[in-house]
């Protein structure tokens, strides 16, 4: 069998994806599944924090979200196996079953977005019914989620949109309930011409109480002649975001290397706000958790089943082409989700 891996040769360099032929697969330990896997999801491989809790290897694993015969589940940080495999061992409490209604792509495709969304709504700031939250750039697959995820639980959603084409899928977003017209999204911010100031629109949508929840896609840290690329010049600077937050409010930020000056600090404690980190793997790094984290998998499924969550996903892919998926991916290049079907 042939599995798909990635190669750093040195730190900082980029990773080169190849396939390798496999031995069979390791004697089955207690509490392992063997699991034939008809999708697996690409998703970008943070290599920085693989080295810095020492789970560096020689051949890094390639696709962790997976979905086969019997059940489906996400690989664990520390896995060794590649998801983009036709027989792998996982061990059953990554695992939870698909329901029939769902595809396999879908089921793959969702896991990642859907525990992000769950971690950043219900973990780190509870979103509940009559909340604002704002979800920067909620055409990606995160905020697709995130935004159906916040508006099921009674929330006023406000996104923003990186191009035409982001803005009308966001206006196009509608419930799963028959006869409802109404969108998901109450307010669109096309940011795409770098005209339109986000910390103004929120706070006039809200009346000027700014919005309870912020879930960022990165920030601005610097000013705009030290912003590099095209992407960054569309983030928001971290000062907007704590202009536009309402009292008591909650930072949801991606951007792992956030710096906060006092005056910064000092305008957040006037607010009574909180910044919280998400952190995609936080479940994978503790086992304290697999409760709650099984939890979290069996209501993304159903929300599938219900069609409450409907994923962005792209084609699928077959399994020859996942090695130029994958590279497209690492270099954050695919604005929906990549499945490889098998």
């Amino acid at each position: 069998m042939k599995a798909l891996y990635g190669q750093q040769n040195s730190p900082g360099e980029e990773i080169t994806f190849v396939f390798q032929e496999r031995e069979n697969l390791p004697p089955t330990r207690d509490n392992d599944v063997k699991v034939q896997v008809r999708a697996c999801a690409l998703s970008w491989i943070d290599t920085k924090l693989l080295s810095e809790i020492k789970l560096e290897k020689e051949l890094l694993p390639v696709g962790r979200e997976i979905s086969g015969v019997v059940l489906e589940g996400i690989l664990p940080l520390d896995s060794e196996e590649s998801g983009l495999c036709e027989v792998i061992l996982v061990h059953e409490h990554y695992l939870v079953r698909k329901p029939e209604k769902v595809c396999w792509v879908e089921a793959a495709g969702t896991v990642r977005d859907g525990v992000r969304a769950y971690t950043a709504l219900h973990y780190l700031s509870q979103v509940s019914p009559g909340k604002t939250v704002l979800v920067m750039d909620g055409a990606s697959p995160f905020g697709t989620i995130a935004i159906q995820l916040a508006q099921h639980r009674g929330a006023k959603v406000i996104s923003t949109a990186y191009s035409l084409e982001d803005k009308q899928h966001l206006e196009r977003l509608r419930p799963p309930v028959e006869g409802v017209r109404q969108p998901l999204v109450a307010r669109v911010i096309d940011v795409s011409n770098g005209k339109i100031d986000v910390a103004e629109s929120c706070l006039e949508e809200t009346g000027g109480l700014g919005v309870d929840i912020v879930l960022d896609a990165g920030v601005k840290l610097y000013s705009a002649e030290d912003e590099s690329t095209s992407k960054s010049q569309l983030l928001p600077h971290k000062h907007d975001i704590i202009t536009l937050l309402g009292i008591g409010g909650h930072w949801i930020t991606t951007e792992k290397n956030l710096q906060l000056d006092p005056p910064d600090s000092h305008s957040l404690f006037l607010k009574g706000a909180t910044v919280s980190f998400l952190n995609d793997e936080i479940w994978n790094l503790s086992n304290v958790q697999q409760g709650k984290y099984l939890s979290i998998l069996e209501d993304i499924m159903e929300k599938l089943s219900s069609s409450i969550f409907r994923p962005q996903l792209d084609e699928p892919i077959p399994l020859y082409e996942a090695k130029v998926s994958m590279e497209i991916v690492q270099k954050n290049q695919a604005r929906k989700r990549q499945v490889i079907q098998f």
